[in-house]
This record gives structure tokens, sequence and C-alpha cells, in this order.
């Protein structure tokens, strides 16, 4: 301790000569600084300004010391009281800052009484002090001229230490309500000085207050300037949440606008409930497969939101015929994309509005309507909304059909490729229907998405049911309520139907049983009774809890009667379980084949069922779980060729084992589409991939390209570009002859080229030349090739290298 009292006994006049220059730098700072409140300012330069002075009247107190001259002499006697003086004065500015800093940040509605009993023995220290002067009570000087302490010097430490001590009580009480780096600041300077006057008592010869209180000066002013900054950064930070805020508001107030004016459109045609909001959603899965930017897709968005908003300048009348229009009423619908534009144009920030209002009938064969615009001369944003307007118009209801089934919809989308539709926005639909393995992008209008089932009526037998539920291998929970009616009878519970149909709802006349290829397996009672439509075999099982007896009797009372469902379904066989709190009934049902869909229908007779919850948590069954009742059907039990024949009773649900793909490779094999295949795509399709462990959706697994040879190819991955050049030989007839041949057997042939950065594919089939180009653009490992498809049978697949 002493070493260091030593050592700033040395070098205290140049520390405080520092210190001084310090100080008058920061006062110049605090007068050029505009982000501080003008009261604090005005403090904080006080602050340095006396802290400044201190130094300098310390430094000529020390200088002029032991000058007997007359400025000597004067000069001892007036730098030691201007240091004495100042040393309260910045105690004094200290506690003013407290008491601003508690206003205006503490929220106090007035000083603290401490903080102003602090100012008032500051006004007494300085009035002892000029006492002082003419009583030597402090100091007095000797015939050299120099300074010496008195018997009253202890006092005059006595006073700054009870102020400090005030001052810092009131800080430590009151810590948190002023910022951290203020109450850091704040103590300090109430801590630090303390000790310095214990230790000054002590010590003669070190100004060790004065250095630092000046010390403390500057930490305060660089303190009070980073909380300065940390609540103008506050401050900008909530200015700036400010102004997303708004901006979200803006943008959910233009959202809710534009989807209200939508609704508003859709209402004027009672069969178009959704249309718009429907086409909107598509046209982003369409643009986001394309690859566009997320500001684009939302662009896309609400142009498809508004497509139709023309149609408020179309008479209701023509709007909801359910005729066959006239040929002077379609040219009046015709009038509505002009209308949109016109009514839209007017949003000068958002143009891309009007041109998808404008352009979204246009054909990319150039006979769309209004402007006959032709291939990429349409607008981007217009190609993409006029495919998914063609797909909701199709499989949503209409006053003169019933919703047009998906597989049917996808294949009009395949005529339509290059006529209607952009090819490559075309391709992305066709794509995302294949991949719409449950039919969600539909008008909902039952079950089938998952949501709760609306409240059921039933009267006579079947008359109202819900749409189907698809089952396959994940477990479908559902829970209703059932109350039986006025009429109370024991057959009056609910019922349920599992059948097969291109729409997924039951169908009762024979043309739509025809047209939409409906078949009903079964149909499971409530009660546990099963009727058996065209299966291969049932197996019932019912276990009893408090009984059948109890059950029926609590019906008949009319009460209401909670039900449990699980239904599931591995490749040909289904199981349904159906539980209360009275019974347990599990039915096993054998399907005529793997092929075909299993839907599920909720019905029943003189009931009311509600309360109906669908859900479907991810649980997935594997083979063995449902005991098999029936023999597997097979169409590949046919002697094999080099590597095992494979049946795929669905939509790539099973595929070859893994072939190393080399240059000038060729496969052969012979295919056959399943007796219930009926559609285009019910063909084989060849899967290029790479996976460390050359297995299909093996380890590390990187889809690059499917080729069907339907003569549609998808890329799998951002880094391949894929293109599939198409011609139709004259052996090729209509695409009904193709799926005919397709069902009689056909042999085919792939060959494979393989160069760096390149795969090629060529065949011949059912007369269509088929060659497809893959570009990768990266590095790839081992690439393989897999025989897939859907609804059909490979067998006798041959190597050749």
């Amino acid at each position: 301790m002493q070493a260091v009292i030593d050592w700033l006994k040395e070098y205290q006049l140049d520390i405080m000569f520092t210190l001084s220059a310090i100080c008058g730098l920061l006062a110049l700072f605090v007068i050029i600084t505009k982000t501080l409140v003008p009261s604090r300012k005005y403090i904080l330069l006080s602050l340095e300004l006396c802290a400044m002075f201190l130094l300098i009247f310390d430094i000529l107190s020390y200088y002029y010391r032991g000058n007997t001259t007359t400025t000597g002499f004067y000069m001892v006697r007036i730098s030691n009281f201007l240091v004495f003086a100042l040393t309260i004065g910045i105690i004094f500015i200290f506690t003013l800052y407290l008491i601003n800093l508690y206003i205006h940040e503490g929220k106090f509605e007035k000083p603290p009484i401490r903080l102003k009993l602090s100012c008032l023995i500051c006004v007494i220290g300085w009035i002892m002090l000029i006492i002082s002067q003419f009583t030597d009570f402090y100091y007095k000087f000797d015939k050299f001229n120099r300074y010496e302490r008195t018997n009253g010097f202890t006092v005059c430490y006595l006073i700054p230490l009870i102020i400090l001590i005030l001052d810092m009580s009131v800080i430590i009480e009151n810590y948190k309500r002023i910022g951290k780096l203020m109450r850091i600041s704040m103590l300090l300077f109430a801590v630090v000085p303390l000790i310095s006057s214990i230790v000054q008592i002590y010590t003669y010869g070190v100004s060790l207050i004065n250095i630092t209180l000046v010390g403390l000066v500057v930490l305060i002013y660089i303190f009070s300037l980073l909380d300065t900054n940390k609540m103008i950064e506050r401050a900008n930070k909530q200015e700036l949440e400010i102004v997303r805020q708004e901006q979200k508001n803006m943008h959910k107030l233009f959202e809710q606008t534009a989807t209200a004016l939508a609704n508003a459109i859709d209402a004027k045609d009672k069969y178009t409930h959704g249309h718009s909001r429907r086409v909107a959603m598509y046209s982003v899965k369409i643009a986001k497969s394309a690859g566009k930017k997320e500001k684009e897709c939302e662009e896309i968005y609400f142009a498809a939101l508004l497509h139709d908003v023309g149609k408020i300048g179309i008479k209701d009348s023509i709007i909801n015929k359910e005729g066959k229009l006239t040929d002077e009423e379609y040219g009046a619908i015709k009038t509505h994309p002009v209308i949109g534009m016109q009514i839209l144009s007017s949003i000068s920030q958002s143009p891309y509005l009007s041109i998808g209002a404008h352009y979204h009938h246009e054909r990319y064969d150039g006979h769309g309507y209004p402007a006959g615009l032709k291939g990429e001369d349409i607008p981007d944003i217009a190609r993409i909304i006029a495919v998914a307007d063609a797909y909701d118009a199709m499989t949503s209801k209409r006053s003169y059909r019933d919703p047009i089934p998906q597989q049917l919809v996808r294949e009009e989308f395949v005529k339509g490729l290059g006529t209607q539709f952009d090819p490559n926005y075309g391709r992305i639909m066709l794509h995302l229907i294949d991949l719409d393995s449950e039919y969600m992008m539909k008008e909902s209008e039952g079950a089938s998405d998952g949501d709760a089932i609306d409240t059921l009526l039933c009267g006579p037998y079947r008359t109202t049911r819900s749409d189907g539920i698809l089952l396959n291998n994940g477990i479908v929970h559902i829970h209703l309520t059932s109350q039986m009616t006025d009429e109370r009878n024991e057959e009056n519970i609910p019922s349920f139907v599992l059948f097969d149909s291109l729409d997924g709802r039951i169908h009762d006349s024979e043309r739509k049983r025809r047209d939409l290829l409906y078949h009903e397996y079964a149909t499971i009672h409530a009660d546990g009774v099963v009727e058996q439509a065209g299966v291969r075999n049932i197996r019932t099982k019912t276990n009893e809890t408090a009984g059948a007896t109890a059950e029926k009797k609590t019906m008949l009372r009319g009460e209401k009667v909670n039900f449990d469902i699980e239904a599931m379904r591995y490749k040909d066989h289904a199981l349904i379980r159906i539980s209360n709190r009275f019974r347990f009934h599990e039915v096993i049902i054998a399907l005529p084949d793997s092929t075909r869909f299993c839907y599920l229908s909720i019905t029943g007779k003189n009931c009311t069922i509600d309360d109906v919850e669908v859900s479907k948590t991810g649980e997935t069954i594997d083979v063995g779980y449902i005991p098999r009742i029936a023999e597997e059907i097979t169409y590949i039990d046919v002697p094999q060729g080099d590597i095992p024949n494979v049946q795929v009773d669905g939509w790539r649900s099973d595929s070859s084992e893994g072939v190393e793909l080399t240059d000038g490779m060729r496969i052969s094999f012979h295919t056959m589409s399943l007796p219930t295949a009926r559609l285009v795509w019910h063909c084989p399709f060849a899967v290029i991939y790479t996976s460390s462990d050359g297995q299909v959706n093996g380890k590390d697994y990187r889809e690059l390209t499917v080729v069907r040879l339907d003569g549609e190819g998808w890329e799998e991955d951002d880094n391949a570009d894929n293109h599939v050049l198409v011609n139709k030989l004259d052996s090729f007839t209509n695409w009904n002859d193709f799926k005919e041949q397709n069902k009689a057997g056909q042999d085919c042939e792939l060959l494979f080229h393989a160069k760096k950065g390149q795969i090629g594919i060529f065949t011949e089939f059912c007369g269509l030349s088929i060659h497809s180009i893959t570009n990768v653009t990266d590095e790839v490992p081992k690439l393989f090739v897999a025989l897939s498809g859907d609804q059909c049978a490979i067998t006798n697949i041959r190597i050749k290298r």
C-alpha cells in the first residue's frame, strides 16, 4: 500500500494533468452531443468542468506551494480554497444527477428526502469552508507559504463522507429502478470516494480524493453515454418493431381485403364456394415446385386469389344458370378477364394482380381469350393460374356435374400439355396429383381431409353419409356419438361402408357406379353385424363387456352412446375395430386385391351422428399386423430373370432390386398392367438413384429422375435437370389402345447411356418413342436403376452389359 502511495506522490501531477485534459475534452463532447436529455446534459457538463478545474487548481496549489512571492501567496490560498469548494461541488452535482435519474428513469414523483438532505449538507459544507478561511479551522499556511492541516481538518472530510453515505443508501434501496450501467457507475461514485476519504485522512501530500472523484466523473460520462446509446438502440428497435408491426398489419389488412373480395366473388356463384382460395393455394404449390422465390410465390397467391374479380361485372343470372349457356351469355362470361384487369389495374403498386386477372384464360396453343396469346408470350403468372384454375374447376362440383375424379382430371392434363396448358407447369400439376395419394387437393365436403365431419342426420338407411375416409397402412382413429331419433328401434344405429370409387364417395345409381368404377366391399354395423358385398372373406370377433342388452336399453332410452373406431388397411386386407363401453367388435376383411383403394364412409339409420372426429396420428402397420384370412393374389408367380419379379399394386408401392448403372447397359422385361388398371400411367417406371447400399430408399438415398413409360419424366433432385422427348410412332393409335396393350402384356427393353454429368434412357413402348436425358450438375457416386410403376407386374427382368 505504501508503495502505491509513494508512486502516486511521484506521478500525481502528471495524472492530474492528464485527467484534467480528459475532462476538458469530455466537456466539449457533452456540448456537441445531441442524444442527451437537456437537464442531464447540463449536469454532466457541470461535472466535467468542475472536475477539470478541480485538478487545475490542485495542480496550481502544488505548483505555488512554498512560493513566498505575492503571486504565490494569493495563488496558494485561492487554489486550495477552490480545491475544497469544487470537491464539495462535484459531490453536490452528483447528487443533482441522482435526483435527475430517479425522476426521469426511476419514475419518482419527487426527489427522495435523503438526496435533498445531501444538497443541504453541501451548502453547509461550503459555509463552513468559508468560515475556515478566517479561523484556520480546516487548514493554515506557515511562514513559508505552505499548506498545513489543523485540528478541524477531519470535519472537512466528514461532510463529503456523510453526503456520499446518504447518496449510497438511496442507490442501494432503489438499485433496480435505473439502468444496469447507471446503477454500477452510481454505486462506484458513492463507494470509492468513501474509501478514498478514509485513506486520505491518514495520508498527506496526495490528492487521493480529488483524483478518485475526477476518475469517477470520467467514468460517469462514459457510462451515461453507453446507457444513452442503449436507450437509443432500444428505442430504435421499438421503432423498427412498430414499423414491422405496421407492415405486418398492412399486409394482413391487404390479405383480409383480398380474401373478402375473393369471397364476395365466389358468393355470386353458389357452386364456386372457396374456388378463389383453392386456386391461390394450388398456384403457390406449383410456383414453389417450379423454384419460385418466396416474394414471387406471395404475388402469385394474391393474383390467383383475385383472378376472377371480373365476375363482379357479370349478371348473376348468367353465372348461376344451370343449363347450357347461349353464345351471347358465353360471350358475356368471356369479358370477365378484361373487367378484372380494369378493376385491378388501379392498384399500381401491385401490377401482377391485373396481369393474373387479365390473362388466366389464355391457352398455350393461342386459342384462349381475351388476347389470344400463345406460348411464353402469356405472362408467367397467368400460365400458373390457368393450370390451378382448370384443376379446381374439374375437381369441384358444378350445377351440371359432380366433381371429376382426380385420376380422370390427371388424364385431362396429360392430354392438355402443350395445348391448353404450359408443359412445364402442367407437368408440375401432374406431379402434385401423383403426390396427393389421399386426394387432399379438392373442394372439401367431408372427412377425406381428416377434419371433423359435420353432424349426420340419418333418416332411412344410407340416405345420409359422409365422404369416404381413405384407409392405408396408417391407423385412422374415429370418434363419434350416436343417438336414436324419435323412432326407437334397435336397428337405428351407425354403420360403416367400405368401398372404392374414383371420387371417394358412395354412389347408388348404376350409371355413376359404372362411370366412377364404384366397388363396394362390405357394410359393418355398430352392433357387429357385417353385410358382405365384394370381398373374398370376412372374419369377425366380438367381446362383450357390459353386454349387448345393456347397450340396446341405453340406446332405446334415447341416450347418446360414444363409439371409437380404428381402421386400417395393409395390401389386400382391412381391419376395423369398433368399441364402446358395452362391447368390442373386430372385423378383418380380405379385399379382392391389393390395387384398389379402400374408403370408409359413416352412415346410419334413423339416428343422429355427431361429435365426429377423424385423426391420423402417424401410427403405421406392417406385414403380419392384420392376420391373413385369404391367399395373397399375385401376378408374378412365373419364372424370374436375373433379378426377382416385382408386383407394384399402387403408385411406386414396390420396386425391383437396384442394378448398378453402366454405359451401354440394357434392361429387358415383360410388363402387364393389373386387372384393376384403368389409367394411362398404370405402367412401368424407371428410377435412377444413388444410395450407399444400392437399395431404393436405402442409406443416403438420393433420387435423380423417374421416367414413366407413358412418356412422362420428373427430376427428383435439385441438382438434376431432366428432359423427356416423346414421339408417337406410326403404331400409336390412341391412349385407349395404349392402355389395352398394357393390359395384354408387353415386352420392353431400356437402353442406358451414362457419361460424366449426363444419363440417357431410350426405349420404344406401345407406339411411343421415349428418350430421357438427365443432366447432373454435381459429383455423384455410383448410380443405380430400379424398375417400379403403378398397378403393373414386371417379370423376366434381364440385365445385359
